[in-house]
C-alpha cells in the first residue's frame, strides 16, 4: 500500500511541474497560450500594446502590427514549451518551439521583438541580424518596451512622500517595492484591492507584506 501511495505522489508531482505543450493561441508578440497555459516567452520583449510606432510621418499600434505578425506565423501551431521561471504575474516564462524551431528565435530574428538583455543574451545574435537587415522593428522608429513602460507607469505618486513604500498584491502575494528597486516604477497601487502605501519596510512587513527581491 505504501508503494502505491508513493507512485501516486510521484505521478501527481510530475503532472504539477509539466511544461506547457499544445496548440498556441497568440496573446502579443511575446504572450502566448500554449493548450490553455498562459506562457511569457522567455528572453524576448516585444512591444506593448497601444506603444506607437512611427515611419514616414505615420504612426500605427506597433503592440497589435507585431502581435499580428506572430499570430499569422504561429497561431493554431503545436507548442512544445520548457520551463525557465515563473514572473511576478504568474506567468511561466518558458522557450517553446514549434516544429523543432526556436519561436523566440524566430520573432526576434525577423524583427518583431527585442532580445531582453535584462534576464538573458539568447538572442543577442539573432536581434543583431534583425538590425542588419532592417527588418520589422528595425525599420521604424519606436521605443524599447521598457522605457515606454517606465512613461506609463511613472504617473503613480505617493500621497506622502514620506511613505512612498508600495504594498502590491499578485500572484506572488504580499509585496512591497521601495522606490529604486526594480519593478517600483511599474507597479500601480489600486486601494480597492486591498492595496496601499508604507512608510517603512517594518510596517509593511507588520501587516504582512514582505520584501520584493529585486
Amino acid at each position: 500500500m505504501l508503494r502505491i501511495l508513493l507512485l501516486i505522489f510521484a505521478l501527481l508531482g510530475t503532472t504539477a511541474i509539466a511544461d506547457p505543450n499544445g496548440r498556441v493561441r497568440v496573446i502579443d508578440a511575446d504572450t502566448i497560450d500554449v493548450g490553455g497555459t498562459r506562457v511569457r516567452l522567455f528572453g524576448i520583449d516585444a512591444p506593448e500594446m497601444g506603444q506607437p510606432c512611427t515611419q514616414d510621418g505615420r504612426t500605427w499600434d506597433c503592440g497589435a502590427w507585431t502581435r499580428d505578425a506572430v499570430r499569422n506565423r504561429f497561431e493554431g501551431t503545436f507548442a512544445q514549451c520548457t520551463q525557465r521561471d515563473v514572473d511576478r504575474y504568474g506567468r511561466i516564462v518558458a522557450q517553446c518551439t514549434v516544429d523543432g524551431q526556436d519561436m523566440g528565435r524566430m520573432i526576434v530574428k525577423s524583427g518583431l521583438a527585442w532580445a531582453f538583455r535584462q534576464y538573458s543574451d539568447t538572442y543577442d545574435l539573432d536581434e543583431k541580424t534583425a538590425a542588419i537587415a532592417q527588418r520589422g522593428l528595425w525599420a521604424v522608429e519606436v521605443q524599447m518596451p521598457s522605457e515606454f513602460r517606465a512613461t506609463q507607469f511613472a504617473d503613480d505618486p505617493a500621497p506622502d512622500q514620506n511613505c512612498a513604500i508600495k504594498g502590491n498584491i499578485s500572484s506572488g502575494g504580499r509585496i512591497y517595492h521601495r522606490p529604486g528597486q526594480e519593478h517600483y516604477d511599474r507597479t500601480r497601487i489600486n486601494p480597492a484591492n486591498g492595496e496601499r502605501w508604507f512608510c517603512s519596510p517594518a510596517e509593511a512587513e507588520a501587516a504582512g507584506w514582505r520584501a520584493a527581491r529585486r
